[in-house]
């Protein structure tokens, strides 16, 4: 059995286009893509235990707070309405329900930075272990939330630059 001049070539550029294509990064988008929906259910699941902690955290405001009806109210209806609005991976590259999942978590922010300053002025909720206790936890998952929108952002980033 001879091997021909031109089967030899055939077999060499057969190997090395093999090996062109499996370098390009191909095989890396959908790989990033997973990557970028698992960021965004850390995103999700930080935006819940927020959630989560916000009846607590009413609840020890309400014993000192009573007059301040409105604002407990408002936290109240942020939280209902945060909490009815999700976007899953697969809703991302939909801009509206973005923009309404991000409005609903930013009038949240804003009912409890209201919350927030309606305790300054109930020096005996400030000293409250409870309310203090509710108050780092809240702060820690504010802060998980910030650091894990930076990463989901990065992630979109390079996801998004490989495509």
């Amino acid at each position: 059995m001879t091997i021909s001049m031109a089967s030899i070539r055939s077999f060499t550029f057969a190997i090395l286009a093999g090996l062109t294509l499996a370098g390009c990064g191909y095989n890396t988008i959908p790989t990033l893509e997973e990557q970028a929906k698992a960021k965004w259910g850390d995103v999700q699941n930080n935006y819940q235990r927020r959630a989560d902690l916000i009846p607590n955290l009413v609840s020890t405001v309400q014993g000192y707070a009573k007059q301040e009806r409105d604002v407990l109210t408002s936290v109240i209806e942020a939280r209902a309405k945060a909490t009815q609005i999700k976007v899953d991976a697969s809703q991302l590259t939909d801009p509206e329900k973005v923009k309404q999942f991000q409005d609903a978590q930013n009038q949240l922010s804003g009912a409890l930075g209201r919350l927030i300053a309606v305790s300054e002025n109930y020096p005996e909720l400030k000293s409250n272990t409870s309310f203090n206790r509710l108050m780092d936890s809240l702060e820690g998952t504010e802060n998980r939330i910030a650091v894990e929108r930076m990463r989901y952002n990065e992630t979109v980033q390079a996801y998004n630059t490989s495509r």
